[in-house]
């Protein structure tokens, strides 16, 4: 019952986030819209995936290894504003964040427990 909460909690934050946060005419925001159009998963992370800056970054990066999916990843350290904007695009206050075929999935605590569970692999698959 926990593991079913948590998806559907996991969910509802994904309509959220789609509906009411990005701002296109902001010209970062365009860049991000573009980075998540252009591959079919994203990952905004400190640092790199070869060299992760924070233990939730590694753990996200780990995650997409385990999966075996490629993904493109985004330095936000590297990058000031990226790291301000992206938060305010997504709605979401941390990072890392994840999407998937452009959608947000969510943070290192939502995608944990939808790789626990099983609902994260059928969403990368979708994205495939």
């Amino acid at each position: 019952m926990f593991r079913s909460n948590v998806s559907l909690v996991a969910r509802s934050v994904q309509v959220a986030t789609r509906r009411f946060a990005a701002d296109l005419s902001k010209p970062k925001h365009a860049e991000i819209a573009a980075a998540i159009k252009a591959k079919d998963v994203v990952l905004f992370m400190k640092g790199t995936p070869d060299a992760p800056q924070c233990g939730f970054s590694a753990g996200m990066v780990q995650i997409l290894k385990a999966e075996d999916v490629e993904f493109d990843a985004h330095n936000v350290l590297a990058d000031e504003e990226l790291r301000n904007e992206i938060k305010d695009f997504s709605d979401w206050p941390t990072i890392p964040q994840l999407y998937v075929k452009g959608e947000f999935v969510g943070g290192f605590d939502i995608c944990k427990q939808m790789f626990i569970d099983g609902d994260l692999s059928k969403t990368l698959k979708e994205g495939e």
